[in-house]
């Protein structure tokens, strides 16, 4: 029985039988409140540019909000470091904000409720099971490490912030304020990497960012859990939506000792599990909820 779902439920078609079963808007809730997020997260910034209430000033490297609070991004504030040069005891503190915040709430729920890209790269991956598009390159995913450490150290050589050079999230923010124009190429090229090369190929295996938010969110508290394995059917829709399949396999199809919480540092937090499980083997809790192995009686 379990085989015959499989075969019936593609890569292009996760999800349905969560829609059919569960109906529409718990089959994509956590999308629609992510992309919520996200693009408000845009109007902030443009908030005061477009109608002069500056509720985020600056941009996604660096900024201030309601003109009070700093924030600044933990990566380029490393790589300030890294070059031997103290920047403004604001940035500094901007950065420790945002480290603090995210080390507590969720892993890199950065890359899922904020960065613009994961707009961008989702769409990759939509398109990328509607066309049937098969794996086509192995990227090392510990790859994103050796670039961020790659980095790090090239920055404190030359002296420069190396990143910031190319840093798509903070040049597609600004694009959304300044227009596209010479950051479109740049935008394009990773949607047509994820498209054709490899599937979440930038967030999942190079983003060097995604990387950073991972070690910082390490042991935060929200995370994906699996409410209890027998009621998986396998019908993979869960795998098949996940930008980092990898981490579901232990919580999911585990031993006893194993742990049901997605604790692994690479789990986006994005709920695209929960959403599209018609067996609601999944929900959000924390890294200290007590594991019980329901038995079939």
């Amino acid at each position: 029985m379990a085989e015959a779902k499989y075969v019936a439920n593609k890569p292009k078609d996760a999800g349905l039988e969560a829609r059919q079963k569960l109906g529409w808007w718990r089959a994509y809730r956590f999308l629609i409140l992510r992309r919520l997020s996200q693009l408000g997260i845009i109007l902030m910034f443009l908030s005061g540019p477009f109608w002069n209430v500056w509720i985020l000033k600056g941009n996604y490297s660096g900024s201030l909000l309601l003109d009070s609070i700093p924030m600044s991004d933990p990566l380029m504030t490393a790589e300030s470091l890294a070059t031997g040069y103290l920047p403004k005891w604001t940035t500094i503190l901007g950065a420790l904000i945002v480290v603090a915040f995210y080390a507590i709430v969720a892993t890199k729920a950065f890359c899922a409720w904020v960065c613009p890209m994961n707009m961008v790269t989702d769409s990759a991956a939509w398109l990328r099971r509607k066309l049937g598009i098969r794996q086509s390159a192995k990227i090392p995913r510990n790859l994103r490490y050796v670039i961020l450490a790659m980095i790090l150290v090239g920055s404190a050589i030359s002296g420069t912030l190396l990143w910031e050079w190319i840093n798509p999230v903070a040049a597609l923010g600004r694009a959304f304020v300044f227009g596209f124009g010479a950051t479109a190429w740049l935008v394009a090229v990773i949607f047509l990497f994820d498209l054709f090369v490899v599937e979440h190929g930038w967030c999942g295996h190079l983003c060097p960012i995604g990387a950073t938010y991972a070690l910082i969110g390490a042991k935060s508290i929200v995370k994906v859990n699996v409410v209890d394995r027998k009621r998986c059917d396998r019908c993979m829709d869960c795998y098949n939506v996940c930008p980092e399949p990898q981490v579901l396999r232990l919580p999911l199809h585990g031993s006893s000792d194993d742990s049901q919480i997605v604790l692994s540092k690479d789990c986006i937090t994005c709920g695209r599990c929960i959403d599209v499980c018609p067996e609601q083997v999944f929900a959000f809790g924390s890294r200290f909820e007590k594991q019980v192995e329901v038995k079939n009686i």
